[in-house]
């Protein structure tokens, strides 16, 4: 630019603009490129009790990839003669019960005990963005630390009862690991907890007091599935309300049938601050144990569930075949367009798709 001689302003060229990208990010990835593991690595690894790969093997498990769903199938069936009979503990309650609180305080009781307990906390998935926030961690900073614990958080993905599709397969993995206790946290109440239900041996519900007519919050469903129901909070002010809700949900336990495990429901009082009552709970769960282990409902319990998820299994897998076939992929976005233009029903689209995957 040539300067005006009028003008006492003057124009540098300036620096050249670094390039948006690190030029030598290329060399940090080929020195750090970790080995491509194979199955048996991760077997070998999980049954070592090495946290990485067993963290690894679990996003393997929940990847929707094909090439990664063989070789989690094959990493599951290996660790399964691995596993160790651990006490699956389902763990739900309605929002703000303060789940992720009790389990880190009840957590250091039992790993003080000198068992190894491992959480698969579900975190709910946003129904727009698809995404979760996953921090069920960050608030159980402390159990997080504990070198016999092992928090996984996972994406709910939409699936019911706030269970992760995958989460049956990451409890072998942590039994392989070693670890005798299993957590499953839930989302929270909601449209079924069957899931939960299917895949865990003890069923603990946390209930709030104080929130009105306590018994307005019973479901049937959830309330005939529940081992134990624990009122948390019950600290401070809060003592009397906890104290009359125990009394009110232990009342309402009563009024369902016998179980077939022979184990009679109820409710305790709990506070994760004060530590009150989580002995009490752990004292629970060891009856239950004790009682079910020895009139074999453990047992028929764990092959009831194996059945369950075969046929589970089965829907599943249909689904993705259905789902994932090519011309499936076609045909359904112009059946989508016909329901959506008024053109036909959603019955007569949903038949004629099924009929037209039947013919291919």
């Amino acid at each position: 630019m040539e300067k005006d001689h009028n003008s006492a302003l003057t124009v540098n060229e300036g620096v050249p603009q670094p390039p948006i990208t690190n030029p030598y990010i290329g060399n940090f990835y080929k020195k750090n490129r970790q080995k491509r593991l194979s199955a048996k690595d991760y077997v070998d690894g999980i049954v070592a009790g090495n946290r990485i790969i067993l963290s690894q093997a679990i996003t393997l498990i929940e990847s929707s990839l094909e090439e990664h769903r063989i070789m989690a199938e094959e990493i599951v069936q290996a660790c399964a003669s691995h596993a160790v009979k651990s006490k699956r503990i389902g763990i739900t309650g309605v929002p703000g019960a303060g789940k992720s609180t009790f389990i880190e305080s009840f957590g250091h009781l039992i790993t003080d005990s000198g068992n190894k307990l491992a959480v698969l906390a579900i975190d709910p998935s946003s129904e727009r963005s698809k995404g979760s926030i996953l921090g069920d961690k960050t608030r159980m900073e402390k159990l997080a630390n504990d070198p016999n614990a092992f928090i996984r958080p996972s994406p709910s993905a939409g699936s019911l009862g706030g269970v992760a599709r995958k989460t049956r397969e990451s409890i072998v993995l942590c039994e392989a690991a070693g670890f005798n206790y299993i957590f499953i946290e839930t989302v929270g109440v909601g449209q079924s907890e069957t899931a939960v239900h299917s895949m865990t041996d003890f069923f603990l519900l946390l209930m709030l007091s104080g929130a009105g007519d306590e018994l307005q919050g019973i479901k049937r469903g959830i309330m005939e599935m529940s081992d134990l129901i624990a009122i948390t909070k019950s600290d401070g002010t809060n003592i009397e309300k906890a104290t009359l809700a125990k009394a009110l949900y232990g009342n309402a336990l009563h009024l369902f049938p016998p179980s077939e495990s022979g184990w009679t429901p109820c409710a305790l009082t709990t506070s994760a601050v004060t530590q009150e009552g989580l002995s009490d709970v752990l004292s629970k769960i060891e009856e239950y144990f004790d009682l079910t282990v020895r009139n074999g409902y453990y047992e028929h319990r764990r092959r009831e569930q194996a059945r369950y998820w075969m046929y589970e299994t089965i829907n599943e897998t249909l689904k993705n075949k259905f789902y994932g076939n090519s011309y499936i992929k076609h045909k359904i976005t112009e059946c989508e367009q016909q329901v959506l233009n008024g053109e036909t029903s959603s019955y007569v689209a949903a038949y004629e798709l099924i009929k037209y995957y039947e013919s291919l």
